[in-house]
């Protein structure tokens, strides 16, 4: 006679996980082709199949297999033709999604992931704030309890796709007593509420892509709090790891991201090849393409654990490897590279236009300052990972409200 025991499936092993997440992936590319049908069909496909982020428990878009499965699983959605989720909802992918799966209830990741995942509803992060530069934890942005809400005052700036966000994460100071680290708590904010103004910051692109953001009397349901009170900066580390992550992480196919742009142009133009543009091309490529198994290497290695500082190493060399790329992009262009016409939003490109070059160039700009600035970036991977003495840090157990601000 069988007992229950005997009818008890086996528990997945590693590499079980990884062939059940990449039958699944098969399946989703034969029955939603995503260069067939609508990209919210492709992606709903994928979240319900638990492709999203395939560490994630089922039934909130993933598998509850090891992270390292990802990139197995996005070589065959990818290469299929799928987009990369990223860049379709960067704030939310890549922050937001991780760090909701860490510390929120799970009535706010039901209600909350899939319509991210399937950008149905657009995230930004309420973080930086004008006058405390990169020292993040100095934010003067006040939450005051109000019943079963939070009242919310302040200003926030930097913030890319706040004006087409339908939810925030934010951190906020909630008890100015405590030293700057410890008086912070994190909540999720409706951006579509009263109390809550976008200003466009304009760019040298000619795009308003990053805003400032003016919060008064915004009101927030405690039951949007992730993390416990005053355990903000614990829940920010969450989201700041996993951002530089997703941005330094990049896709695990081959000749993918930015150097595809250097690659095409190359191909296309023979009557601009030089033998020294040549060698900086090869040497890009390399770059390149040590970037991505660097970035697949780490995200097998790192399993089922929480993203750590080692995101920052890709983060790092993968935004100054993005100006280099676009600068070469330049260089070969010659006299053409400044016929840059402008930023036009009423004449957005399609799917199959040339990228244009000149725009990722000047864009590029800002990819050694967003998501932790090269020199911050440096001290992470100096004192987290190599273990070098710390920078002199003068405000430490002081109560923020005793620390001088410019």
């Amino acid at each position: 006679m069988t007992s229950t025991l005997d009818q008890a499936p086996a528990p997945t092993t590693p590499d079980g996980a990884r062939a059940r997440a990449l039958a699944a992936a098969r399946e989703v590319v034969a029955g939603h082709p995503p260069t067939e049908v609508p990209q919210r069909e492709f992606l709903e496909a994928c979240f319900d199949a638990g492709l999203a982020w395939v560490q994630f428990p089922e039934g909130l878009g993933g598998l509850g297999a090891d992270q390292g499965v990802q990139a197995a699983v996005d070589a065959v959605l990818q290469g299929a033709g799928g987009p990369i989720p990223f860049w379709l909802n960067p704030m939310g992918y890549g922050m937001a999604a991780p760090t909701v799966v860490a510390h929120g209830s799970r009535a706010l990741q039901e209600r909350l992931l899939k319509p991210l995942y399937c950008c149905d509803e657009i995230w930004c992060q309420l973080f930086s704030e004008p006058g405390v530069g990169s020292d993040l934890a100095g934010l003067a942005t006040r939450a005051v309890p109000e019943g079963n809400e939070w009242v919310v005052d302040g200003q926030k700036v930097w913030t890319s796709s706040a004006h087409k966000a339908r939810w925030a994460l934010l951190l906020a100071r909630t008890d100015p007593d405590q030293p700057k680290h410890r008086g912070l708590t994190y909540f999720v904010l409706d951006m579509h509420q009263p109390g809550v103004e976008v200003r466009p910051l304009r760019q040298m692109t000619g795009e308003a892509e990053f805003n400032e953001v003016h919060l008064t009397g915004a009101r927030i349901p405690d039951s949007h709090r992730l993390g416990e009170v005053g355990e903000g900066w614990r829940v920010a580390m969450t989201t700041l790891m996993n951002e530089r992550n997703a941005i330094g992480g990049g896709s695990s196919v081959r000749g993918s991201g930015t150097i595809a742009d250097a690659l095409r142009l190359w191909r296309e133009r023979p009557d601009l090849h030089t033998p020294v543009l040549r060698e900086r091309l090869l040497r890009l490529a390399v770059r390149a393409d040590a970037a991505r198994l660097t970035g697949d290497r780490y995200r097998a290695e790192q399993g089922g654990r929480p993203a750590g500082p080692e995101g920052s190493v890709g983060k790092l060399t993968g935004a100054e490897l993005n100006q280099e790329v676009y600068e070469l992009c330049l260089d070969l262009l010659g006299p053409e590279a400044a016929l840059y016409s402008g930023y036009d939003p009423t004449d957005a490109p399609s799917a199959g236009d040339p990228p244009d070059l000149a725009r990722r160039f000047l864009r590029s700009r800002a990819n050694t300052i967003e998501g932790g600035t090269s020199e911050v970036l440096r001290n992470v991977v100096a004192e987290r990972l190599l273990g070098l003495p710390g920078d002199v840090r003068v405000d430490t157990g002081r109560p923020w409200k005793e620390v001088p601000r410019g």
